[in-house]
């Protein structure tokens, strides 16, 4: 059992990097909003994680690889035989930016004070994206009834609209 001291300490140690992973059968996201000439675009996933990322300011691309090996090898997914990785399941990825995760409630506010600078926010994002997919793309699937997974990803800085269908209380977050 940890003592005081040992939970104390870990408690005051920053958090560099925090993500919600949630299993779905299915989601679709705007990633940019609709204008008078343009309708707003999309992109989706089938059966697999979303996977919702906010980095603080003590990131570096070291937490980001560390972050891009948990997503794809923590075992979060129900198969017939028991808990697999989305890379053993075949599953897609849609990784969304969300900064209010790196929130800190201070009385009946929330302040964001800790999170990154949304320059260096973005550059770790996209390094994050493309850790996801050669990790994805590096696991070839074997056979013809499924289909090769994909990672889809939101768009850093701006709002977006999601859409998800689950299939059961899969949520799950994480801190490096």
């Amino acid at each position: 059992m940890a003592s005081v001291e040992d939970i104390t300490k870990k408690n005051k140690e920053k958090i560099k990097a925090r993500t919600v992973i949630q299993q779905c059968i299915s989601a679709k996201l705007q990633v940019a909003p609709s204008t008078a000439d343009i309708p707003a675009q999309y992109t989706g996933i089938n059966r697999g994680i979303v996977v919702f990322v906010s980095f603080m300011k003590e990131c570096d691309r070291g937490v980001v690889e560390k972050l891009a090996n948990l997503i794809c090898d923590v075992k979060l997914i129900d198969t017939d035989y028991g808990q697999a990785s989305i890379l053993n399941t075949h599953g897609d990825v849609l990784v969304i930016p969300q900064a209010c995760l790196g929130g800190k409630l201070r009385g009946k506010s929330v302040q964001y004070h800790g999170i990154i600078d949304k320059t260096t926010g973005e550059e770790l994002y996209q390094y994050f994206v493309k850790l996801c997919q050669s990790m994805i793309s590096s696991n070839p699937v074997s056979s013809d009834e499924v289909s090769q997974p994909v990672v889809r990803y939101g768009t850093y800085g701006i709002r977006q609209v999601l859409s998800m269908e689950t299939n059961g209380p899969y949520t799950h977050v994480f801190d490096l």
